[in-house]
This record gives C-alpha cells, structure tokens and sequence, in this order.
C-alpha cells in the first residue's frame, strides 16, 4: 500500500459548526430559552454526538473495503471516499441547523433511524450501483459509487451535531462551550473508532459483520432518544414508523449476517479472508481449471489445477535467473503471491527468504498453493523489512503488483538503493512491471528504469509478449548482464528474442520526495481492470 495512505490523514470533524452557529442561535438569545426537547442530560448528548462522530469514520474506512474490491486500491478511490464525506459532512452540517431551527417535530432518534437504515442497505446495493457506474471509468465511477452509496448515512451522522447545539445551548453565554464540547467529543469518538476498528474489529469480523452492526447500533441509540424526549414522542403513533423502520433493519441485518458471499456461475470460493489490506480469496475457475489467488481485484497467483503450473509469464523469466549467474545459492522474493517463483528457485538449488505484507496472502500460499518456505518467511511491509535484514543475496527479486498498480513507495530510489545494499558483488535486482510499450503510460515504464539505473549501472530488459501492453523484467546489477547468444538452450534463445530496449532520456526520476507513478499508472490500472473484469464473475467483488 501506499505510504502516503490517505488513512493517515488527520481531519477536522466538525469544524464547520462555527459557520453555522448564527443558523441555530436567534438574534435575540440574550434571553434565555427553551430546549425544542427536554434535556436528555449532557453525558447521554456528548455520548451520542460521540457515537455519530464515530460511525462517520467508520463508514468512510469501510467504504474503501467495499469500493476497492471492484475499482481497486489506489488513492483515486481514497480520494472518492473523502470527497463524498467531506461533502456530507458539509450538507449535514447546513441540513441539521436548518431542520433543528425550523422544524422541532424532527428528532436525534429521527437521524439516527434514519442513519441506521441507509446503513444497512449498502450491502444489498453495492453490486447493482458499483455495475451501475462501472462505464464511468474507475475515477468518475469510484467517485459516483461512493456518493450513492454512502452519502446519506453520513449526511445524516453529520446532522447529529447542530441537532446537539441546539438541545444544549440554552443561552447566548453557553454557545462556545456547547460548541467546544461537541467539537472535541465527536473528534474524540472518531479517533476511538479508528482505532478500535483498525487494530481489532476489522481483523476480528471482517466489513460485512461491522455494517450490519453498526446499523443495529445505530437503531438501538435511538431507542434510549425515543424513551427520554417525551415531548416528541406522546402519542404512540409517532414512535411507531421508527419501530417498523427497526424491525426492517433487524431483518435485513439478520439476512444480511446468515447470507454467503456470491461465488459467480463457474466459480468455486475455497477460501476468503479478509486483512487489513484487503480480502483475499482462493478460486477455482471450473471452467478452465484454474486456480487464483485474488487480492481485491488483482490476481496474485494463477495455476494449473491439474499440473500445478503457474499461468503468469512473467513467472519462467524470474524462475529463470540462474541463467545470469549460475553460480547464484540464494534469493531475497518480495511479494510472495503463491510462491511459485520460490519454487522454481528451490528446484535449481536456491534458499530463498521472502517478504509478504499480508499474512492473509502468505497463510493462503502455504494452505492451498503448496507453497514451503526454503528460507526465512517474513511477514511485514518490505519499506521496514529490509532495514533489519542481516544478510546479502545473489538475487533480489521485486514482486509486488497489486490491482493494476505497484505500491508506488516500493519504487522509488530511495527503496531501490536499500535493496541494491543487500546484492552480492554480481548479485542482480529483478524487477516486475505491467506497462506500455507506447502511448500514454510508456513514461512510466521508462521512469522504472531511469530510476533502477541511477542506482545499478547495468539494466537489462525483457518483455513476456511482444505486445502494447505487457510484463516488463528489468534485470539490474553493479555488473553485466548479458547471455550467451551461441547457446542452443532455448529458454536463453527465448530471452535474446524478447529482449528490450528503453530510451533512458525518457522518464523521471522515482523519489520519495516527488512520486507521480500513481497518475502515471492509470491507464495500466484502467487496461489491467478490463481484462480483469472479462475473466472473473463480478459478483466475487461485491460485498
């Protein structure tokens, strides 16, 4: 993932209270004035401004684990979730003010029934608007597919606010306090929900169990809201459409908990869990007899079920190192996928140590990819992993495409000169990137090799189809590179005939300072999410 994760971002909640203040409070508050609603005390509103403020961030982290499976994991769908949230956010901040000052028949409970059902929807409709908005294109559709599936859950989260304001405030000299205190609470709760949902309900439950119970939760704050605003709920018929709105979210709920994932027609799931990178799924393909390691949309590892033959090109060319150095004894494998390429090593004879960032990836490539680690089996984000790496490799072997994109923080110089420190004297970096021969994305390619040569003088490249869009190895070490073009073996006859040539005028330098890849890589991640799109059922993505 990327380093610069916008998860990282730290954001104003309720900043935007301020601008509306003079919308809840009239002109002639010196006097003091009655609540629209009895006080329902001041621990039970900051806790309920507390519980909004973290349903917010809740479901803006869990929208990127619905979004990402379909459109990817890159900052275009970070950047989607944010927008539609600072938008709401926005919109519920005027919305509630207004509502709270002109129409007192609406209450906290209305907002949070309200909340709770649009909620607990977002599963049932995810499918039929992520394909709604599929032709849109992953920017505009992510963009659209966030904003009708989460924007009125979170403008009425964002409601709960002034509605808060105005039941607290009882004069003109509690303003400030009032205001302060809902600031600090509902950033307060955000921070909690954040926290509690990254570090254990995520891992522990998974988003589809979250949602539904973050809808129930939703439902059952409003039923204390109903039972203490007396005056808005007199009659029975006024709290009864909340109840029946209840009752609908319970069965959906329930349904929602007791019903599997789709598999798609031809599809057989195997296994499906899901990490705090994303979910991660072992496949049968029936109907070719294939089996796929998927990582929200990015195919990971691809077999034969019969051979056990690895479908990925690229694959026989990394497998196929030893014949640059036939000397070589071990290997350093970033991005473990289904360990094919470590199995291909250990077949020649070399010990290779692996670093994979998702444990969900790595247990799935032991369980049901066969694969056995030869030599030490890390787990963790190989930006950190690599620093504390003791050792020095014949060959270190870059792997880490995910979903149409490379962790673009895993490409930069400074990345590139850590790992360059871990060659032996011959020892050669392998690199694998998806790109373009030509056209729009061709500067990105050349920007992967501009970079690999300012830090190894000697880059060789190879293709694995002659095509516009195709698997780039670059081959980079301190010395040449090079086949011997009288050898009859025709696994070198096929590398020379596949050899590659980039203008190094081209392209820029990666750093970590100034990284475009991201822009760069789009029509990749555009082209690659095609085909992706043709060969897997789409109702493996929904969630």
């Amino acid at each position: 993932m990327p380093i610069n994760d916008p998860r990282n971002a730290n954001r104003t909640r309720i900043g935007g209270f301020f601008i509306f203040v003079a919308v809840f409070i009239k002109a002639d508050m010196s006097k003091k004035s009655v609540p629209q609603t009895p006080a329902i005390g001041k621990l039970g509103l900051l806790l309920t401004v507390a519980c909004s403020g973290g349903a917010v961030m809740i479901l803006e982290l869990l929208g990127t684990r619905i979004i990402a499976p379909y459109y990817g994991v890159s900052l275009y769908v970070w950047s989607s979730l944010i927008a539609v949230t600072m938008i709401a956010l926005a919109v519920g901040y005027y919305l509630g003010g207004f509502l709270a000052d002109r129409y007192p028949r609406i209450r906290l409970a209305h907002i949070f029934t309200l909340a709770s059902i649009t909620t607990v929807l977002i599963p049932f409709i995810s499918g039929p608007v992520m394909q709604l908005t599929n032709p849109l294109g992953m920017r505009v559709g992510a963009f659209v597919s966030a904003l009708l599936l989460f924007s009125v859950p979170l403008t009425a989260l964002a409601m709960v606010g002034p509605f808060t304001i105005k039941l607290a405030t009882q004069d003109l000299r509690g303003v400030g306090r009032a205001v302060g205190s809902v600031y600090a609470v509902s950033t307060l709760g955000s921070v909690l929900a954040t926290l509690l949902l990254g570090f254990y309900l995520l891992p522990l439950f998974g988003t589809r169990t979250i949602i539904f119970s973050l809808s129930l939760l939703l439902f059952i704050w409003a039923m204390p809201l109903i039972w203490r605003d007396k005056a808005g709920f007199t009659h029975a018929s006024a709290s009864l459409p909340l109840w029946v709105a209840g009752v609908l979210v319970g069965l959906l709920s329930i349904n929602g908990y007791a019903t599997p994932h789709a598999s798609g027609k031809g599809f057989k799931v195997l296994h499906e869990e899901e990490s705090v990178y994303g979910w991660v799924r072992v496949v049968d393909d029936l109907r070719h007899g294939h089996r796929l390691l998927l990582s929200d949309s990015s195919v990971l590892s691809a077999v034969e079920l019969e051979h056990g033959r690895s479908l990925l090109n690229y694959q026989a060319i990394l497998g196929g190192l030893p014949l640059f150095r036939p000397q070589a004894k071990d290997a350093l494998l970033i991005g473990l996928g289904g360990g094919h390429v470590a199995q291909d090593l250990k077949a020649k004879g070399l010990a290779t140590d692996t670093i994979e960032i998702d444990p969900a990836v790595a247990s799935a490539a032991l369980a049901y990819f066969h694969f056995k680690p030869t030599g030490d089996f890390i787990v963790g984000d190989a930006r950190y992993e690599i620093t504390k790496l003791q050792k020095q490799y014949d060959f270190i072997i870059h792997d880490c495409f995910t979903g149409g994109s490379e962790p673009t923080h895993l490409l930069t110089v400074e990345m590139l000169r850590e790992l360059s420190g871990l060659l032996k004297e011959r020892g050669v970096l392998a690199l694998n990137y998806v790109g373009f021969t030509q056209g729009e994305g061709a500067e990105a390619v050349a920007s992967v090799y501009k970079t690999l040569k300012t830090v190894l003088p000697e880059v060789a490249v190879f293709i694995t189809v002659k095509e516009e869009f195709t698997d780039f190895i670059f081959l980079a070490s301190n010395e040449p590179i090079a086949l011997d073009k009288s050898n009859p073996d025709k696994r070198i006859q096929w590398l020379l005939d596949h050899a590659y040539s980039i203008d190094d005028r081209q392209g820029i330098v990666i750093s970590d300072d100034f990284n475009p890849l991201e822009s760069m890589q789009l029509r990749k991640a555009e082209q690659y999410r095609k085909v992706f799109m043709q060969r897997i059922a789409p109702e493996l993505l929904f969630l």
